[in-house]
């Protein structure tokens, strides 16, 4: 069965084309994405001083721990959405579409409520400090409140890339980015309104994009416009998309407790290093956007492929993602070290900030390409319907290693360059592991049909 209006079908043409035109607005969508929270913590800093930026970038590990609960979910949405579109079959892409929206619909409006409630107690879990606590919170509340529209945005947009649209996510995301921005100067500003406003700007920039998404996903004519009569759950299919997702929403998830972790030993070492590698974290934001936009394009592409039962062409477009990731993943890893003291000046005066950014830049830029390799070899397996391997690979080595090398060493060296030198670690340790199945396991033997997951 032939479908209508689909945006781009890469189980033909040119791989490295596919990929690339696929990946571009994904880059551009997610850079503008990436200006939410940059331009939080750049106002912010500018605006409201250094304890308020501490308290704004002590919170990322803690909103990523739903956010990227749902995101995962919202890949194994996508992923199951693919196999679908790659094999042709219309009913059961529309199935899946509906199931999705309906689904991310009740758990948005849920965490919402969860994550509000208990922000205070997981903050003071990472040892916030007492100064840091009134704003941390006060900006982390907000930010959850609007998470549904967090949740909405996300499983909108995977409908579309999954059928190959990169485009539209990226008009409303331009649009939304710089209502953002706007915002974040108006309220900060010219109203003088606490920490709390810059969350509000991003809530309500983010709902502008959900508006506009579900404008475009009801009146598109093409095979995967949502219609209200079929707004509704197919336990069927949310088993598959359970299967494809929450691996990786579990894994974003525990990763994220890890980081929260990693985010208390910063904390320990006073609002001077949570500024800086705050800063740090922002700029590292920005600057590995390409890798994850190639890996999101790889795993739309895997999925697609696999669905329409073409494993050699699959295997072809896994290794030219692999190798262009990693090299512009150590590109860009060059790039930040040797400007890593301007980019970072550009969110705090304090020099004593300034510099814990510089360091951990230092430590952890020349080892992009390694976490190059670990998002790639993921992405490639996801695609592939094997979520649980990365899952597996990740959670023991970006959280129990990552979080037992903390606790063991950081007492006895008194250091902050240990908390940032688990980063490269367990990025090589993940990299092997993730690379020999890749090398060694017939991860593209499973024939197309969306229902084998």
């Amino acid at each position: 069965m032939k479908l209508k209006g689909a945006e781009m079908n890469m189980t033909e043409g040119s791989i490295s084309k596919n990929i690339v035109l696929f990946a571009i607005p994904l880059f551009l969508g997610n850079l503008f994405q990436q200006l939410y929270n940059t331009a939080d913590a750049f106002v912010v800093g500018n605006l409201l001083g250094d304890n308020a930026l501490a308290g704004v970038s002590s919170t990322g590990s803690l909103i990523f721990l739903l956010v990227g609960f749902f995101s995962g979910l919202a890949m194994g949405a996508g992923v199951v959405i693919s196999r679908f579109f790659g094999a042709g079959d219309v009913p059961g892409m529309r199935k899946a579409i509906h199931t999705s929206f309906v689904f991310f619909a009740i758990c948005g409006a849920a965490f919402s409520v969860i994550g509000a409630l208990g922000a205070e107690p997981v903050l003071r879990l990472m040892q916030t400090p007492d100064d840091v606590m009134a704003n941390a919170l006060a900006y982390v509340r907000t930010y959850f409140a609007g998470l549904f529209t967090m949740v909405m945005y996300n499983v909108c947009m995977g409908i579309m890339q999954a059928v190959g649209d990169s485009k539209h996510p990226l008009y409303y995301l331009i649009l939304s980015s710089v209502l953002n921005v706007g915002l974040d100067y108006f309220f900060m500003g010219v109203l003088k309104l606490g920490v709390f406003s810059a969350a509000l700007a991003t809530v309500i920039s983010q709902m502008v994009s959900v508006v506009l998404c579900l404008v475009r996903l009801f009146r598109v004519k093409a095979d995967y416009r949502l219609s209200v009569k079929e707004l509704k759950v197919d336990f069927k299919i949310l088993g598959l998309i359970v299967k494809n997702g929450l691996p990786s929403g579990f894994q974003n998830s525990v990763i994220s407790i890890a980081n929260v972790v990693v985010q208390g030993h910063i904390n320990h070492f006073g609002e001077a290093a949570m500024a800086g590698c705050g800063a740090f974290s922002k700029i590292e934001g920005f600057a590995f956007l390409p890798v994850t936009c190639f890996s999101a394009a790889m795993t739309t592409f895997i999925s697609q492929n696999l669905g329409a039962d073409r494993p050699d062409r699959a295997r072809k477009g896994a290794r030219f993602g692999v190798i262009t990731a990693v090299l512009i993943a150590e590109a860009i890893g060059g790039l930040m070290i040797l400007f890593s003291r301007p980019l970072i000046d550009a969110f705090t005066e304090s020099e004593k900030a300034l510099q814990f950014g510089i360091d951990k830049s230092r430590i952890c830029c020349g080892f992009f390409f390694l976490c190059a390799l670990c998002h790639c070899f993921a992405a490639v397996l996801r695609g592939a319907g094997k979520a649980v391997v990365p899952m597996g690979a990740m959670l023991a080595c970006w959280c129990v290693i990552r979080v037992s090398i903390l606790f063991v060493v950081v007492p006895i060296t008194e250091t902050i360059d240990i908390v940032n030198w688990v980063y490269p670690i367990t990025w090589f340790l993940c990299s092997l592991v993730l690379g020999g199945y890749y090398f060694f396991a017939d991860w593209a033997g499973v024939k197309g049909s969306a229902a084998q997951g």
